[in-house]
């Protein structure tokens, strides 16, 4: 899935956020891409984001989904209002289920989809995986923020 930028990288390539943001030399880096209708990305955990011995910490799980399903949201509200950019989006709701360790070795996997939104706001589902198993999936609510808003330009 080697391409050439992510949503993160093209449209916001300053984001210092922990999870997703390209200019965070500390973060999680993840890189999100759209193929058809899903977001899709392939991320690779280091020792020290283990929670025990191979296994990876519940709270990276956490932000990998959280991040992932963020970014799936905003280019669909993107598309759907048919702007040139993805409007800011932060979490509104969000829900985890870790249905297996994860282990620390491995490529993980994430894929999210659209299952309801407005020109503001997308429900959306997200599931990560590891050796063809699901380990944890999600579901959220993302909302596009407005002037005023302290998360509004940090894209």
């Amino acid at each position: 899935m080697e391409k050439e930028k992510s949503l993160q990288e093209t449209f916001a390539p300053h984001n210092k956020c922990f999870g997703c943001g390209p200019s965070n030399e500390k973060g999680l880096r993840i890189r999100s891409f759209i193929e058809g209708e899903e977001g899709i990305a392939l991320w690779r955990a280091e020792p020290y984001h283990q929670a025990f011995p191979g296994v990876l910490c519940g709270g990276i799980i956490g932000t990998l989904l959280d991040c992932h399903c963020n970014w799936t949201a905003a280019w669909h509200l993107m598309k759907r209002t048919g702007a040139s950019s993805p409007p800011c989006t932060v979490t509104a709701e969000y829900a985890i289920k870790l249905r297996r360790p994860t282990p620390v070795s491995g490529l993980l996997s994430l894929r999210a989809r659209i299952v309801d939104s407005t020109d503001d706001r997308a429900v959306v589902e997200g599931e990560l995986a590891c050796d063809e198993k699901i380990r944890a999936t999600c579901r959220g609510v993302f909302v596009a923020v407005r002037e005023g808003h302290p998360a509004h330009h940090r894209w």
